[in-house]
């Protein structure tokens, strides 16, 4: 299976003072702000790095939920937020890390059994693949009992 997807941003102006616009395929952003002041300032819309943590938490907490079901679970519930720190590199800014934190539970499994298939998600899924990062995990909470 292969799939594509696109999104489209425009900037209008340049520098500090530009501003852009950024739309995805789905819709799900359209026109959303983005520049140097919702990157480095605390002016309202997104900015890649953001755009980049909401990829890896939704591929990761996805592969970990389609792992969990090929191993024959059918009842959880996962929470993952990745964090993407931007650093600067030299004259420039290097993406650094995304570093994952997980809460979940899964009806009938074990801690370390959890762990494995947690750690096969980070290392396997597409976006954890793509970034060229140090990818950390943190489980902060895993709960093997009855799902509520």
């Amino acid at each position: 299976m292969t799939t594509t997807n696109w999104a489209t941003a425009k900037y209008d102006g340049l520098g500090k003072g530009g501003k852009g616009h950024v739309s995805m395929q789905s819709g799900a952003f359209k026109d959303q702000p983005y520049g140097f002041n919702t990157r480095f300032e605390d002016e309202a819309g997104t900015n890649p790095e953001e755009q980049i943590a909401a990829a890896h938490a939704s591929c990761f907490t996805m592969a970990l939920s389609l792992g969990l079901a090929k191993k024959g679970f059918t009842r959880g519930t996962l929470k993952s937020k990745a964090v993407v720190t931007l650093a600067e590199d030299g004259d420039g800014f290097t993406v650094t890390k995304s570093e994952i934190s997980l809460d979940a539970k899964v009806e009938g499994m074990n801690g370390q059994d959890f762990e494995k298939a947690a750690m096969d998600a980070k290392l396997h899924c597409p976006i954890s693949k793509l970034l060229n990062c140090d990818v950390t995990l943190d489980i902060t909470s895993f709960d093997g009992a009855s799902v509520l």
